[in-house]
Formats: structure tokens, C-alpha cells, sequence
């Protein structure tokens, strides 16, 4: 494990297969990673960076990189994000849901055109890394019967919270165009923890030491999924930051592998 744990959003992955487009803007993308056995489940995967447009897919090519080699077919999908036209709500999150309906159906048919292994499109895992994870969150609350399950690392769960609290410098404030008390529909429509319950399993992973998004969020929204009736599981990893878990090389690792096979096989995500 490197002793620089942001060492892993620079760091080389081997290149995806091929480039999926979903839409018309040049960020209506989704790179695809392809294993080497047929029929592998598909992860869609959500890049975290605060929803800011200095933030892109690339840094989780590592991650991909991995699941593919682990079994797992994985895209990881782009959108537009805050700073750029069209960014912030509701672009972002009609980007998200876009590409969450149209990817599966590109990648089967890209891979029919190509002869290549067949792939299980059908209701895919939706993960995310930090507001990634919120957007998988958010997603699986809007169109629970189209995905299979949840893999949240680290997820901004609670945009309430996460705006008191100023999470990097304002992010929420900037994603959704102010405070909770100015757009309040925003927040209504956009908040995890204001649409419970979900309907759909889910394995939240989070860093006990996390200093970016504070782990309570997620024990705030796990608790309220489960008093919800949700079957959610809050997986808190003591003496771990915020980027161990989307890096294959840290100790993190082993137990987001857990979490997505749990999720993959359809397993209670209860914990205890």
C-alpha cells in the first residue's frame, strides 16, 4: 500500500476495452473494462470528486482494471458535473439516469457486433466513490427494480448534513443551487436520506478515518434505511481513509471485494 493514499488517483491502469457513447455531449460516455469469462456480471460504476468538473472518470481505471480481472464486466460512466453547462441539478443526475438505462443495452449489443463474450446486462450492480456513491444511492431510490443491487464507497448519503458540515468548500450547495431552505425541492428529489426506502440491497463501505466525507453520514443513512425495512449494511473499516476504498493495492480492498460478491450473489447485506 503506498504511503500517499491520493497516490491512486494518478496512478496508470491498463486501458479499457472500448468506449461506450449514451448521448450527444462529449462527457455521455462510459469506458468499458471486459473480463475474460462469459456471462460476468456488469458493475456501472460512478467517479466520486464533489460532482466538480475537475473530476473525471480516469481515476478509477485502477478499480475497473481489477474487477474485470476479478470477473466482473465494469463501465465507468461519465457525466456532466458542476462548472460545466448543463452541470449540477438536474443535468448531472439526468446523465447518471441516462446512462444507467442505455449503457447495459450498448454494451450487449457492442459485444455481439464484436464477438466477444457474452455479458449479464440485466438489473447491473450500481456503485459509486463519494458523490458517486450519492448518485448510486440516489439512482437506486428513483429506478429500484433496474439495478440488483448497491456497492456505495464513502458516499456523500446525506446532502443535508453534508451541506452543514460544507463538505469541500460547498459542493452541495453548488450541485444543487443553494441552501436546503432555498431549493427545497431540489434537496427533496436529490437526498438519500429523504427517499427511504429504496427496495434495493445494499453494502455501504466507508473509512472509519475518513476526513473528506465523514463516516457518520453513512451511519446515519444505514441506520434509516434499516428502520426503513431496507436491506442495507453499513461495512466501517477502522484506520481507513477516503481513497483506500476505491485502491486494489490497500487494505480496503479485500472488504469492498466482499461487499460487491455479496451484492453479486444476492445475499442478505445485513450484517449481523
Amino acid at each position: 500500500m503506498t504511503s500517499d493514499p491520493r497516490e491512486v488517483l494518478r496512478r496508470p491502469a491498463e486501458p479499457a476495452d472500448f468506449t461506450l457513447r449514451y448521448g450527444e455531449h462529449p462527457d455521455h460516455v462510459a469506458d468499458v473494462w471486459l473480463p475474460v469469462v462469459p456471462n460476468a456480471p456488469l458493475v456501472l460504476f460512478v467517479h466520486g470528486g464533489f460532482w466538480r468538473a475537475e473530476w473525471d472518470r480516469s481515476h478509477v481505471g485502477p478499480l475497473a482494471a481489477d474487477l474485470a480481472a476479478r470477473g466482473y464486466a465494469v463501465a465507468t460512466i461519465e457525466f456532466r458535473r458542476t462548472g460545466q453547462s448543463g452541470g449540477g441539478w438536474p443535468g448531472t443526475f439526468s446523465d447518471v439516469a441516462a446512462a444507467a438505462v442505455a449503457v447495459p443495452d450498448l454494451l450487449a449489443k457492442e459485444i455481439a457486433h464484436r464477438g466477444l463474450l457474452p455479458v449479464s446486462v440485466d438489473r447491473p450492480i450500481l456503485a459509486g466513490h463519494s458523490a458517486g456513491g450519492h448518485l448510486a444511492l440516489w439512482y437506486a431510490a428513483v429506478a429500484p427494480d433496474a439495478i440488483g443491487g448497491v456497492v456505495a464507497l464513502a458516499p456523500v448519503a446525506d446532502l443535508v448534513r453534508a451541506y452543514e458540515l460544507h463538505l469541500d468548500e460547498g459542493a452541495v450547495a453548488d450541485l444543487l443551487g443553494g441552501a436546503p431552505g432555498a431549493v427545497p425541492q431540489a434537496y427533496a428529489s436529490a437526498d438519500p436520506m429523504q427517499n427511504l426506502p429504496t427496495g434495493v440491497r445494499t453494502v455501504v463501505v466507508h473509512g472509519a478515518d475518513d476526513d473528506i466525507v465523514p463516516v457518520e453520514l453513512s451511519r446515519d443513512y444505514c441506520r434509516s434505511a434499516r428502520r426503513a425495512g431496507d436491506d442495507t449494511a453499513l461495512v466501517e473499516l477502522a484506520g481507513v481513509e477516503h481513497f483506500a476504498v476505491i485502491d486494489p493495492r490497500s487494505v480496503a480492498w479485500a472488504a469492498v471485494l466482499a461487499a460487491f460478491g455479496t451484492v453479486t450473489r444476492g445475499e442478505s447485506a445485513f450484517a449481523d
